[in-house]
């Protein structure tokens, strides 16, 4: 797998209105029940994380993406033995997307 560049996502991920930020969880870490008013967007660059949200549970294994859409309860665990580290971003409502509508 090609080393993910966060400079790149960033510039990528601006392009459709997203923010993107490095987070760190240690091993066990677990975000219980979060909700957002916006779309969020999750990269994982390394470790192992699960992402659950009503009726659907998500593993994510690095250079894996995934959008949780605006109003999602959402819980995300580490599942690794060592750190998870991965790019989180919320839509600010700038970019191409809203441009183009």
């Amino acid at each position: 797998m090609p080393r993910i560049e966060r400079p790149q996502v960033r510039a990528e991920w601006a392009t459709h209105g997203f923010t993107c930020e490095l987070w760190v969880d240690p091993p066990d870490q677990v975000w219980h029940d979060f909700q957002h008013d916006v779309d969020e967007r999750v990269l994982l660059l390394e470790g192992e994380i699960q992402v659950e949200m009503p009726g659907r549970t998500v593993r994510l294994l690095p250079g894996d993406e995934l959008e949780i859409p605006a109003g999602t309860r959402h819980t995300v665990r580490n599942c690794s033995r060592g750190l998870a580290r991965w790019l989180h971003g919320y839509r600010t409502g700038a970019g191409e997307a809203e441009a183009a509508g």
